[in-house]
């Protein structure tokens, strides 16, 4: 194919995107203009990297999803698969006790009586994951305001030998944030202050309890923002981001939470407070336990308070949607972004045609901004910078010279905020127009990235047409969510899926999990990335640190190691 004209290759790559105004806003309340500051110029009103792709949305996308699964409203039918004490996926530990009126007393004695909730109604959405698909039988929240107080109840529960599940936004995907029997669910929801921040350092400090998208908005009032985005922000938690080590869209280029987490202050199960809240960068004092309770999922200690670093924020940002005629060309456009936009690129994220598809014919307000054809897959690329020409010239002749060697077939680059939007719509709304198609089975993988979309395919021939299987995800990390969408649940299905998509992980030296977490889905499965003397190892941190095991039972190792 002979290469294109540069000038008409820039024309192309600039026209705008078509605007839709009849269409219907993508939330009723969302109104993009009463986002920008006062005074903020009407030519760059999408230079704000938490306009284009935080505040944008107003209330999330989580809870858009979550609303419709709980009332019904979409027009297909909701496919729920609920794993729990009904499912005997593992048996409830005889050495935990079941609490009685004196329990109740002697909580409410430290809480208050309004913060030890027993009422059915405010229980069954704790004991369910948002997903529907995990459900415990507890019969008791506990909502604790202060450290003091989740030290109390702990070292209680331990001397009584309770079973607790620490709880924040319930946003998990892997049944780690909810009973799996009648174990106390203790929620950080109360503690929600930020403590501290200092402008210079951009230093925060903040509790456990205190939602993504509050912290988010308070960053931006400061000139800040968070290292981590998700879906999910308006209801996720930062103790629970911590705990599970959420990865989300920023990480290529602000990384995971294990580097941006300076300090943790956590209980341990006999209510020992640890106070690690540092503030600084460098502290070589010992070993850095705080990595210990972020990514393990509150089985060894409850993070009650949070120190973050975190970036100011940047004056330019810069959204193109691409089509890639084939997965090599994807990874070739990876390779060269980081070399040509370096320290400017912020996300870089793909979708295949299926992925697509999907979101085009289930989700309403989904536009494709290259409606010429359907291409075989699509990438974002966002840039963030201080220097609004500068970077803006370097993406254009980034994708100018993509465009002359092949590596893009088409491509447009976003000129406002709604062009910004409607491609983020696109890549952060596939999970919704999966929930709208039927049942789904989820897998969130790490995979190298030579051989990472040879899974898909391998996956759809093993299926065949009894399922669409779909592949996006996090490019610049090498996260790859593969989902399989059918019309219905079918354990057929399900034994064709797995062990699989794990062993073929394992064999190509994968991760079964990459930002997801463990929780109960996957802790039997938990050799497939990790070696029996590394789980050992983890088990007998497990011992030290939680000898009754009363924290998170049944989740992250296998039960055999912790019954």
């Amino acid at each position: 194919m002979a290469k294109r004209n540069s000038r008409a290759t820039l024309q192309f790559l600039l026209r705008s995107f078509p605007h839709c105004s009849n269409n219907p806003p993508l939330l009723p309340s969302a109104r993009l203009s009463s986002h920008f500051p006062s005074g903020f110029d009407e030519k760059r009103r999408f230079s704000q990297r938490n306009i284009v792709h935080g505040d944008r949305r107003f209330l999330s996308l989580f809870n858009l999803v979550r609303n419709f699964v709980e009332t019904k409203q979409w027009g297909v039918g909701i496919q729920r698969k609920c794993y729990g004490s009904s499912a005997g996926l593992v048996q409830r530990n005889p050495r935990f006790s079941k609490f009685n009126d004196d329990d109740v007393r002697y909580f409410e004695g430290i809480l208050g009586s309004k913060n030890v909730i027993q009422d059915e109604d405010k229980l069954a959405t704790s004991n369910t994951d948002w997903m529907h698909k995990y459900k415990g039988s507890s019969k008791l929240l506990l909502q604790p305001r202060t450290t003091d107080e989740v030290a109390q109840i702990l070292k209680y529960c331990n001397s009584r030998c309770l079973a607790v599940v620490p709880q924040g936004g319930n946003t998990g995907l892997v049944g780690g944030s909810v009973p799996v029997f009648d174990e106390v669910i203790i929620s950080l929801s109360s503690m929600n202050k930020i403590i501290s921040f200092d402008k210079v350092s951009g230093i925060l400090v903040c509790e456990a309890g205190c939602i993504l998208e509050n912290i988010i908005s308070f960053l931006d009032n400061e000139g800040f923002i968070m290292p981590l985005d998700l879906g999910a922000k308006g209801s996720c938690q930062i103790g629970g981001n911590v705990s599970t080590n959420a990865g989300g869209l920023r990480l290529v280029r602000y990384g995971s939470l294990h580097g941006n987490v300076l300090g943790v202050e956590a209980v341990l199960a006999n209510g020992t407070v640890l106070d690690m809240l540092k503030t600084l960068r460098k502290d070589n004092t010992g070993y850095d336990l705080k990595h210990l309770f972020i990514g393990s999922e509150g089985s060894l200690g409850i993070v009650t308070k949070v120190s973050i670093l975190t970036p100011p924020k940047l004056s330019s940002v810069n959204v193109a949607f691409l089509a890639c005629k084939d997965y090599n060309s994807c990874q070739k456009l990876l390779q060269e972004a980081k070399r040509k936009l370096g320290e400017i690129l912020s996300a870089f994220e793909f979708l295949d045609s299926q992925s697509m598809n999907l979101v085009l014919n289930h989700l309403e307000g989904a536009r494709n901004p290259i409606p010429t054809s359907l291409h075989n897959f699509y990438v974002l690329i966002e840039t963030t910078g201080s220097d609004e020409s500068s970077d803006k010239q370097k993406l254009e002749a980034f994708l100018l010279g993509s465009m002359e060697n092949e590596l893009i077939s088409d491509g447009v680059l976003a000129q406002d905020i709604n062009q910004a939007s409607s491609f983020w719509l696109l890549r952060e709304g596939i999970p919704e127009a999966l929930m709208r198609a039927g049942a789904v089975y989820k897998y969130d993988l790490s995979i190298p990235l030579e051989h990472m979309y040879n899974l898909v395919e391998e996956m759809r021939s093993r299926l065949g047409n009894t399922a669409n299987v779909i592949g996006y995800g996090h490019l610049g990390d090498s996260n790859l969510h593969l989902n399989v969408s059918t019309p219905h649940y079918d354990d057929k299905i399900l034994s064709q899926i797995e062990p699989f998509v794990y062993e073929w992980t394992s064999k190509h030296r994968g991760s079964i999990s990459a930002e997801h977490g463990i929780g109960l889905m996957k802790a039997n499965k938990i050799y497939y990335s990790k070696s029996r003397e590394t789980v050992q190892l983890m088990a007998s941190i497990k011992n030290l640190m939680d000898p009754n095991h009363i924290l998170n039972p049944y989740k992250v190792l296998p039960y055999s190691l912790t019954s």
